[in-house]
């Protein structure tokens, strides 16, 4: 996905529910950073937009039957609106103040910062989210040194979740050490 296909999205539902403001995060967070660096195809091949609304996180819900999995829009564009709660990632304290904000055509969108996605998918530590960060890794869009920093102020479900993340970092960082 592009961000130009992630923006048409958005203002689809802009104009279903009235609200301009979102919050993108999850794999396609990465798209806030595709005027500034190269997003390889790893971290962009996501086809569901997990998002709120960031003045009403609930509303985002209302959203499911028109641009949600197998809505019309899903079908027409062949991606869909994944409705989310902020309170779904495990995140950093702080990741807030580390969004990026892109302005376009009266949309305002908050993007996380690869780092602290990183965190959040390091602590679910799916395959998928481990080549999501390993790809991160290798284009110097995710830094491992940050997001193990990023550890010591996230409040994770349980030490296994902690465990497992912190595992799956050294796992990813060890694998792009000089010989």
């Amino acid at each position: 996905m592009r961000l130009a296909s992630l923006l048409q999205l958005l203002s689809e539902a802009r104009s279903a529910c009235g609200h301009a403001e979102y919050v993108v995060i999850g794999s396609l967070s990465i798209l806030g950073m595709e005027d500034v660096a190269d997003i390889p195809d790893g971290m962009s091949m996501s086809i569901d937009v997990d998002a709120y609304t960031r003045t009403d996180p609930g509303r985002i819900f209302d959203l499911r039957p028109t641009l949600g999995e197998d809505s019309p829009f899903h079908r027409n564009h062949g991606i869909y609106l994944d409705a989310v709660s902020p309170d779904l990632p495990t995140l950093p304290d702080g990741w807030e103040s580390r969004m990026r904000k892109i302005e376009r055509d009266g949309l305002i969108v908050w993007f996380l910062h690869p780092d602290d996605a990183a965190v959040s998918k390091l602590a679910r530590l799916n395959e998928n989210d481990v080549r999501w960060v390993r790809a991160g890794v290798a284009a110097r869009l995710i830094s491992p040194p940050m997001v193990r920093a990023h550890f010591a102020v996230t409040r994770f479900l349980d030490a296994e979740e902690e465990s497992r993340a912190r595992a799956g970092l050294e796992h990813i960082s060890r694998s792009f050490q000089p010989l």
